[in-house]
Order: structure tokens, then C-alpha cells, then sequence
């Protein structure tokens, strides 16, 4: 509402008129029954009576209006009351109606966001916190029975140690993953971009997870064989991160004998879709909003077993916004989903 509001005159001007004519025609009367003939002096009187009641009236006006709506901003403290001056007052209640309601819509979407953040907070608390809870209480347990005399037996030494650096791995993983997705959301990552083959990036991480997809015979594949060579320019380790994580989310959800594909096509231009597409568990509709949040798990027990910080997605987001690209995602339950995000063409 910090702006100054139209000027009008309109109350005043009514008002000041019909006390003109009411005072001027009993003075008219008046002169009537008393024979007096001085009809100039009606004329003077109208214009003195016309003229002082429309500057008083419009005076009084405005700082009755003023003195309650700076009382309005006052109790509320929603603006600084310094701030107000009478330049800002207006006598049409329409305009000034219309500012206040305004004015109230604002602060009610602001008050709406504020709750919503304040939620997402808790939420983001009571995940973190369990994310952390499990691997330190199971290091601690394994630590705990050394101390209590296990670590004489070599053999139980060896295992329980091996077992607690699993769990200090976790650890490092999930601190690692919120430090990049900190950097990534306060754009303190900084981007090495260059000229690379897609396909062959593709390719490379499709090598590193050969293993893990034939333990559940998923056969990674592009969806066509590319003779020529697709040339991105973008980050190659980000975008092998952001390959990783969608490679392995579609083997860790996928079904058994069941594939995961890529494509590289023309989407404009100048840019380039990949997609990758798995018929696996597909994800239902009411979740794949959040896919992106972090800590949000679409399958809470299943995604504890096959391990994981559950930034995974939310970090590929915000990569592939650092590059000022989208991500898109097209999933139905029971038949699985698609994963894609656009790419700048090398020149």
C-alpha cells in the first residue's frame, strides 16, 4: 500500500452543496417573510457558505481517515507507521477499500507460505535426523560390543569393524550429498562445462552398474543403436551424477527380468532430450509432486533396503536447473516411469 492514492473531492463537493442550498434557502425564506430585498447578499452568502464548508469538510475527512487507517497499520504492525504519510490518504472509500483488501490478501498468501515452509522444515528435521539415527546407533552398537570384550576374538573383530566403516560410509555419503545440494540451492556450485559424447557418458554408466542390474537381470540398453556421436555441452561429472541416479533409482525400483532404456533426441534446435525409461514399480500419482523434495522416499521400507541418502532426485533437480535446464517426469503405477531432462547441443 505504499504508493500515493487518487485525490478525490467528491464527499466534500456533495456534501458542501447540499448545506449551501439548505442554508441558503432558509436565509432566502427568511429574507422572504421579513421584506428584506438583499438578493446579491444570497449569491455572496452561497459562495462563502459553499467555499468554507468544502475546505472544511474535505480537511476533516481527510484526518479522519488518516488517524484510522494509521491506527489500522499500528495494530496490525505489518508496515512501519513512519512510513504512512497523509499524501497516501485518499476520500474515496472505494479506492481505499479495494488498497486495504488487497493489502489483506498479501499478507494472508504470505502468512499461507510462511506456514507451509515452517512444515517443510519439521518434516525436513524429523528426516534428517532419522537418516542420521540409523547408521550412527549402528556403528555405536558394533563399537559398544567391541568394547564390552568382543574385539579378543579376532575373527568378530574384523567383521564388526568392517560393519561399523559401512555405517561411518553412510554417514559421509548423506553429509556429502546435503553439502552439494546446500551449494546447488545457494548457486555456490560452480559448473565446468565442456564440449562431450552423451551417448558415451551413457554408455560408461551403463558399464558401472552392469553388476547390480544383472542381480535382478535388468538389461540396460539405449533404445536405438546410435552411429554417430550426440555432443552436449554441459558439466560431464554432473550429468554423469544426474545418469547415475536416475540409472540407479531404475534398477533399485525396476522388476526382475525387466529393462532400463535410454534416448538422446532433437528436442529444438539447439537442445537435446535424454530419456530414461524403466518398466519397473512406476510411482503413484499423488507422490510424484515430491519426487524432487528431499528425504521423500516413494517406497519408505523397500528404499531403506537398497540403502541411499534419499537426496538422490532432489540433487538431480538442482543440477540440471544449474545448467538452466528442465527436468520432467511421466510415471504410471504398476507399469513404470520416465525420466527426462534437456540438454545444450555442442556447437
Amino acid at each position: 500500500m505504499a504508493k500515493e492514492f487518487k485525490r478525490t473531492y467528491k464527499f466534500a463537493a456533495y456534501t458542501s452543496s447540499f448545506l449551501t442550498f439548505f442554508l441558503t434557502l432558509v436565509l432566502g425564506v427568511f429574507f422572504y417573510f421579513t421584506a428584506i430585498k438583499l438578493y446579491w447578499f444570497l449569491i455572496v452568502f452561497a459562495i462563502v457558505c459553499f467555499g468554507f464548508s468544502f475546505f472544511f469538510i474535505q480537511y476533516r475527512v481527510e484526518k479522519f481517515i488518516y488517524r484510522r487507517v494509521k491506527k489500522i497499520y499500528d495494530d496490525v504492525r505489518l508496515l512501519d507507521a513512519s512510513t504512512f504519510d497523509k499524501k497516501q490518504i485518499t476520500t474515496d472509500m472505494a479506492t481505499l477499500t479495494r488498497e486495504v483488501e488487497r493489502f489483506a490478501e498479501t499478507k494472508k498468501i504470505e502468512i499461507e507460505t510462511l506456514k507451509g515452509r515452517e512444515n517443510y522444515r519439521k518434516e525436513f528435521m524429523g528426516n534428517i535426523s532419522h537418516e542420521l539415527k540409523t547408521p550412527l546407533f549402528t556403528v555405536q552398537g558394533y563399537i559398544l560390543t567391541l568394547l564390552d570384550g568382543a574385539m579378543d576374538d579376532k575373527n568378530i573383530r574384523k567383521k564388526y569393524l568392517q560393519r561399523a566403516n559401512k555405517g561411518v560410509e553412510r554417514l559421509i555419503y548423506i553429509v556429502k550429498d546435503l553439502d552439494m545440494i546446500t551449494k546447488l540451492e545457494v548457486g555456490d556450485l560452480n559448473l565446468n562445462k565442456e564440449r562431450f559424447n552423451i551417448i558415451e557418458l551413457v554408455q560408461g554408466v551403463f558399464d558401472l552398474f552392469e553388476m547390480k542390474a544383472a542381480k535382478k537381470n535388468i538389461t540396460l540398453t539405449f533404445d536405438i543403436d546410435y552411429k554417430e556421436s550426440i555432443f552436449v555441452d554441459a558439466d560431464r561429472e554432473r550429468i554423469q551424477q544426474v545418469l547415475t541416479n536416475l540409472i540407479v533409482n531404475s534398477i533399485k525400483y525396476g522388476k526382475k527380468d525387466g529393462t532400463t532404456e535410454v534416448s538422446i533426441e532433437d528436442l529444438i534446435k539447439n537442445k537435446v532430450i535424454v530419456r530414461v525409461t524403466d518398466n519397473g514399480e512406476g510411482i503413484e500419482k499423488d507422490k510424484i509432486p515430491r519426487l524432487f523434495e528431499r528425504f521423500f522416499r516413494v517406497d519408505k521400507s523397500g528404499s531403506r533396503k537398497e540403502g541411499g541418502s534419499g537426496l538422490g532426485l532432489s540433487i538431480v533437480k538442482h543440477i540440471i536447473e544449474a545448467h538452466d535446464e528442465k527436468i520432467y517426469v511421466e510415471s504410471q503405477y504398476g507399469i513404470g516411469s520416465e525420466f527426462s531432462f534437456t540438454l545444450e547441443k555442442a556447437k
